[in-house]
């Protein structure tokens, strides 16, 4: 018997907001900015990529590469991206002690 594996989606195993949310707040906290896009990338894939291509307007094909971690999406494709996604990137103090 062979063994059928899939692609691993950590969005498929968060169940609330919250657990999305430090997910997505650790990757985007992490000193490589691939992270965070790989990151949006699987919530993307999660929604469905289709459906996020339609919503953004922008092409299947170039959303799949620019959330590879391979390409090297802009700031006005991500933020096309995370307003489809229902995430709001927020600017605050970083805290210090």
């Amino acid at each position: 018997m062979e063994t059928q594996t899939t692609p691993y989606n950590p969005f498929d195993y968060l169940e609330s907001k919250e657990e999305i949310n430090e997910y997505l707040n650790n990757a985007f906290m992490d000193e490589d900015p691939r992270v965070f896009i790989i990151a949006l990338g699987y919530l993307a894939k999660k929604k469905g990529m289709a459906q996020v291509a339609k919503e953004t307007g922008l092409n299947r094909e170039s959303l799949y590469k620019s959330l590879s971690g391979e390409g090297n999406p802009g700031f006005a494709t991500i933020k096309k991206i995370t307003k489809v996604l229902g995430i709001q990137l927020v600017a605050q103090p970083e805290h210090t002690n």
